[in-house]
Order: C-alpha cells, then structure tokens, then sequence
C-alpha cells in the first residue's frame, strides 16, 4: 500500500485515537457508544501505524509530503 498520510496526520490520529482509548476504559463513555468510539479509536490508531487511509484513497487525499517510491 502506497503510504498517503503525513506526519502530522499520523501524530494527530495517534493522539485522538489515544483520547478516545483513555475515556473508553475509564468509563466517562459507556455502553454502544463507547464501543463505537473505541473501535474507531483502534482503526485511527492502526491506520496511522500503517501510514494508509483507505477513505483518503477514495477521496484522492494525499497529506503526505514525499511521494512514496514505486514498487
């Protein structure tokens, strides 16, 4: 997979991603919702380990500031 995230995407989902984890397993949010909101956290999470956005790529957003070499 072609990388089309930047670093500071990356860092921002990792600290959001991170947030949502925290208020999840201290119960501030609870029941449907807050599984909801901490399986989105673990895909922002693994999703800016791997560097690709499956989304960006069907919206054509690249934040990415080196183009990826070829393979």
């Amino acid at each position: 997979m072609k990388k089309n995230m930047g670093t500071l995407d990356r860092v921002l989902r990792v600290i959001v991603s991170v947030t949502l984890a925290i208020l999840y397993f201290t119960d501030i949010i609870t029941g449907t919702l807050g599984l909801i909101v901490f399986i989105f956290a673990c895909v922002m999470f693994l999703t800016s380990l791997v560097g690709n956005c499956p989304p960006y790529t069907l919206m054509g957003i690249n934040t990415c500031k080196v183009k990826p070499k070829e393979q």
